[in-house]
């Protein structure tokens, strides 16, 4: 492999595999539920499972603030979550799924999974630890 322009580099497959892996999701995603993004899936089911404020939840999916405040106002909008003020501090609020939002996690549970399986067909486990941990080292090797 010749390293020598930024488009044969491991960085550049990495960028190349996350769109590959976008524009999969998106499709099988917009195949059972119309209108929803793979940021919006994501975000349904992070707070599915836990309950996170605003900014904790812009860190998890690399979005700035903005960009999450955005999001959220959309799935408000479309009636996936609700955000509720907190009694105690009204600068802080909670971010509840609908029921809608629990009706689209249903349908999506599947979907995910056959992305996830496609996506790592041919790849043994082994090969899949090996690669996070490289994933990892990197990933450390650009924090300050």
């Amino acid at each position: 492999m010749n390293l020598d322009t930024p488009t044969n580099t491991v960085l550049y497959a990495i960028e190349e595999t996350i769109k590959a892996y976008r524009k999969l999701s998106f499709k099988n995603i917009a195949s059972v539920v119309k209108g929803i993004t793979v940021d919006q899936a994501l975000i349904l089911i992070i707070i599915d499972k836990n309950e996170l404020t605003q900014t904790e939840l812009a860190d998890l999916i690399f979005k700035d603030y903005a960009s999450i405040t955005r999001i959220l106002n959309l799935m408000i909008q479309k009636e996936y979550i609700i955000k509720t003020t907190n009694k105690n501090d009204r600068r802080k609020t909670k971010i509840k799924i609908t029921q809608k939002g629990i009706n689209t996690i249903k349908m999506l549970n599947p979907v995910i999974k056959k992305n996830r399986e496609t996506a790592l067909r041919n790849i043994s486990t082994h090969e899949q630890v090996k690669l996070y941990e490289t994933l990892s080292k990197i990933t450390q090797n650009c924090k300050f």
